[in-house]
Parts: structure tokens; sequence; C-alpha cells
């Protein structure tokens, strides 16, 4: 008797994730570190799952061409807006993900690139491997400090939070934030609920951990870039989407704002040419939030997890309901 196959868009899943689908499932594994659209669409056809991450688009298209073998998506992410939900639903394919898993290792990547960004870590140490430093003056590669900042973030769902939490520490003078309901745990850390435009005009360092759809693309546009102060970082690890690039490409160029930390963009993988990686007050990461070992191989675990329950006919770990 055959087993139902299983498509994984991508090469390198941790090993443990891996045996679980083999135990059940026929694996196939894309040609290259990462599938094409073209591949995808070429083997899709009668498996009854795929295992793929936000690169892979999952359209109408791509479900027709599986066929009525299909029955789960699988992704290795929190996020699902790759993932046409209509046509999941018409089409009768469920959706598995992985929140939580990966909150507290996006929160520490946040920090992290927020102090590198203010703090100027990476032009400092660009200046050290080229000859800069020479002398030690008073001003020189100064940043601005977090302590008696006001830190304002958009978007306090559990990533958010923990945001805050750790943030909280460094005993800033206010914390704003925006949400659909006022968060307890958020309050409780002295945050105060606010408009998405009150806080873009009052905090020093804006951090965007809020979900891309139709409400919050380009939540950070023109309008809103005009209304920062002029020494204001802007920190994305939500979704490129989040920000209209354009307008902080040139907000960037005209130094109408202090700096950027992106660890999302638009395209991915960002184009060499882009004037992003030319300016010394921005930082730059690709799309690594959630990289560490452990939690990398948690969400594989629960991916594969995800798509063996449909299988099981039991409910999944995590599925995104709609």
């Amino acid at each position: 008797m055959s087993r139902p196959k299983v498509f994984v868009a991508m090469r390198h899943v941790p090993e443990l994730a891996m045996d679980l689908l083999h135990k059940r499932f026929d694996v196939e594994l894309c040609d290259s570190v990462q599938a094409t659209r073209a591949e995808i669409l070429q083997k899709i056809p009668g498996k009854f799952g795929i295992f793929c991450s936000p690169v892979n688009k999952i359209d109408e298209e791509l479900i027709k061409t599986a066929g009525p073998s299909l029955k789960v998506v699988g992704t290795i992410s929190v996020g699902y807006d790759h993932v046409d939900l209509a046509a999941m639903k018409k089409y009768g394919v469920r959706l598995g993900y992985t929140p939580d898993i990966l909150t507290e290792t996006v929160a520490e990547t946040t920090v992290g690139l927020l102090i590198s960004t203010t703090r100027r870590f990476f032009e400092a140490n660009h200046a050290l491997k080229t000859g800069e430093w020479k002398y030690l003056t008073p001003v020189w590669m100064c940043g601005r400090s977090i302590r008696n900042s006001v830190v304002g973030i958009v978007g306090c769902g559990n990533i958010g939070t923990s945001i805050a939490k750790k943030l909280n520490t460094f005993e800033i003078s206010q914390l704003l934030y925006t949400s659909r309901t006022e968060k307890p745990a958020v309050k409780a850390l002295g945050g105060k609920l606010v408009t998405i435009d009150e806080l873009v005009e009052q905090s020093d360092f804006i951090i965007l951990s809020v979900a891309l759809n139709e409400d919050t693309k380009f939540i950070i546009n023109e309008e809103r870039l005009a209304k920062m102060k002029s020494h204001a970082v802007l920190v994305n690890i939500g979704r490129g989407g989040l920000i209209d690039q354009d307008a902080l490409i040139k907000a960037l160029q005209e130094n109408r704002i202090g700096g950027a930390g992106l660890d999302v963009m638009t395209p991915e993988p960002l184009p060499l040419d882009s004037p992003l990686i030319k300016m010394n007050n921005v930082v730059l990461l690709p799309h690594i939030g959630s990289a560490s070992i452990e939690t990398r191989t948690e969400m594989a675990i629960t991916t594969a997890k995800n798509i063996i329950a449909v299988l099981d006919n039991t409910p999944m770990p995590n599925e995104v309901q709609f």
C-alpha cells in the first residue's frame, strides 16, 4: 500500500523533524536550498501536504495544481500572509503554523537590533576594520541611549509584550504601545495604549511587531515618517510590507529620522543595489529573528506534527482557524 506524499520546499530542515515525516510519509525534498515557484508547481500534484515557509506563496493556482490529494499546508512560521486563506477554505485545505515558539527568540533579536542600530555597532565595527579608528574623541561613534527614552511598540501580542518586558529593564522613561485592546501585562509595566500617530510622534524608538494584513500594510508611510522625531530609530521585525520602503529610504537619505534596524524588508532577499545597503545609519539582518538552533528545531518539529495530525485526523498542535 502506497503511503501519502509530502513535499518539503526547503533543504536543511532539522533532522528530528524530517525523521517524523519519514516515518509516516514518502517525503520529496526540493532540488536546491529553497524551492522555486516553478518547482513547487511541478512537484505538488498528488501530494498530501507541503512543508513550506513564508517565501513560498500558497495561492489558488498552487492548490488547484496540487489537486484533491492536498489536505494540509504546514508553514514553519508564525506569520501566514503568504497563504491565501480564502483559497484554502474553498478547497478544504488546513493550515498549520508555529506561534509562541519563537516569541522569546524574536524578542531577543529585536533588542539586539535596536541596540546595534542606536549605538552604531556595525558602523563602528566597519570603522575598526577599515582603519578609520585612529583616535578616541569624546563624540566619535556616539549613539543614543535607550535609558530615559520613550519606546513605542506597534502591535503588542506575545512578541511585542516580551519586547516591552525586556526593554523596560533599561530604565526607559515611557512605554507606549498600540493594540486592538489594552494589554494588562504591558499596562503593569507602565505601558500606555495610544494611537499609531501618537506613538510615532512621541517615541524615540519605534518597534514594529504587528502582523501584516490589509489594515497594517504600509502602517509606516510617508506621512507617519514625517511625524517622527529627527533622531527616531525605526526597528522592524514583523514583515517588510509594514513599511513603505521607498518613503523610508527617502527619509533616511534626507536625515529626517535617525536610523533604521530591519530584519525584514521588501523584497527578500534585498537586491544588492538597494540604497539601504549603502547607508551607515541602517542595520540590516536577513530575516533571522527566530534563528536560534533551539527555536528553529522546535518550529520544524511542530510543523511536521501539524502535518501528521491531519493524516491522523487529530487536532493540530497549532492550526490557523478560518
